[in-house]
């Protein structure tokens, strides 16, 4: 049986952080599908369909790895693709504390669903879209932190 994971948020914008999650989560599970969700509660830098396009291209080297955008519970989505893994990054305790509460909660509404916690490595223990996004605000260097096709959309925003 294979095993097909969801690994769900904003990716406004994806960053070097979550490839490293995506890029050990592809090494562990046979399909991993990235879920860039609308954000209704936030003001996005990018619009969900360049926050797609930006992580298409950004992970175009993972062959088990696909993006879809979504909306709604992600329960739902993980059903109506079959996933029975949701995996999460987790830098802090605080972090943990929230994704524990949200897995709880998918698991009561969707039981076949496990969610496993990765740690960043230590490099990107730090970086965060919102700390990408403030930084290049402010008119401060973000390519060590993301992709160049998005260090480029990012260039294109602020200009």
């Amino acid at each position: 049986m294979s095993k097909k994971a969801v690994y769900p948020g904003t990716f406004d914008p994806i960053t070097n952080g979550h490839v490293d999650i995506i890029e050990r989560s592809a090494n562990l599970f046979d399909e991993v599908i990235v879920v860039v969700a609308k954000s209704a509660g936030k003001a996005p830098l990018f619009e969900l369909a360049e926050r797609v396009e930006l992580a298409q291209r950004t992970l175009a080297h993972l062959s088990n790895v696909q993006v879809h955008s979504f909306e709604g519970l992600l329960v739902n989505f993980a059903q109506q693709h079959q996933a029975s893994i949701v995996v999460r990054g987790v830098r802090s305790i605080a972090d943990f504390e929230y994704e524990k509460q949200m897995a709880g909660m998918n698991q009561k509404m969707y039981p076949a669903l496990e969610t496993v916690f990765l740690n960043p490595t230590a490099l990107w223990a730090d970086l965060s879209s919102t700390l990408v996004r403030d930084i290049a605000r402010h008119g401060g260097d973000v390519s060590d932190f993301v992709s160049a096709s998005v260090l480029s959309a990012i260039s294109k925003k602020s200009s």
